[in-house]
């Protein structure tokens, strides 16, 4: 009976010691692609005994208010012109961004060829600052507009100079364009996030008119709390997002819909 006990309490012990040495690590995502990504390294880093536990967001606020109060250890979600927007704006400084892992070209959909489209119809665009000014810079790219700064990041439908075709433009919050564009008849083209795009079934490099080249500067990234940054998990997460492995993944999966930039 002694045997017994004393053999039970070396097992609990044990176990707990697993415990104590696996590290948890709360990490906020987008569902697509990036919920998707860290869902397919989870496996790399149980086997450096960190478990992730992947909390899905569908905005692009409250990841990193989550991330500023400590109740994420890091998020994914997001490019260095909108983290540097949100922190200027929000007077937040304990964010800091690791090296960039993927760009999602941002598409534009439209019902209509170029051609087709004329005075009066209406185009969407997210309504957050960065995406904004990064949606009216794709259009000026390829012809429909010119604005007051032809690099300014932070335009809006405001700097707008010249529009030709007289089209109009309707600010929507991002995640809903998709469901805008598909289901109001008024909406005849759309300026879309890849990450959103995705989750509708669309794809910029088969289903947009025009979309982001290779080396746009809005590549993704994890973001943690400035006080991690020594910490052993965030090295094992970043090498693991920036891994062959990875790089595979995101050909495989995403057919050219996300590009890898390491």
């Amino acid at each position: 009976m002694k045997m017994k006990r004393v053999l039970t309490v070396s097992i609990l012990i044990v176990l707990l010691a697993g415990l104590a040495f696996s590290q948890r690590i709360r990490i906020g995502a987008t569902p697509v692609p990036h919920a998707q990504m860290l869902e397919a390294i989870k496996g790399l880093l149980k086997e450096k005994d960190i478990e992730l536990d992947i909390i899905v967001f569908n905005d692009y606020v409250l990841p990193n208010l989550a991330l500023a109060n400590g109740e994420l250890d890091a998020n994914f979600f997001q490019h260095a012109p909108y983290l540097d927007v949100f922190i200027s704006e929000r007077g937040i400084n304990n964010l800091k961004a690791l090296k960039p892992v993927h760009v999602e070209p941002m598409g534009f959909y439209s019902r209509k060829t170029l051609t087709e489209l004329q005075r009066g119809d209406t185009v969407v665009l997210p309504n957050d600052p960065t995406n904004e000014g990064r949606a009216l810079l794709l259009l000026q790219e390829n012809g429909l507009i010119r604005l007051r700064n032809a690099s300014d990041l932070k335009a809006t439908v405001r700097d707008i100079v010249e529009n030709p075709k007289g089209l109009r433009f309707k600010e929507v919050e991002a995640g809903f364009i998709p469901r805008v564009y598909s289901t109001d008849n008024s909406v005849q083209a759309a300026v879309i996030n890849t990450n959103y795009a995705i989750s509708a079934g669309l794809n910029p490099i088969k289903d947009a008119i025009f979309y982001e080249g290779e080396n746009s500067p809005y590549a993704n990234m994890v973001v943690i709390d400035r006080k991690n940054q020594d910490k052993e998990w965030v090295t094992l997460l970043q090498a693991a997002l920036r891994s062959l492995a990875m790089k595979q993944f995101i050909e495989e999966k995403y057919n050219g819909a996300v590009v890898a930039v390491f």
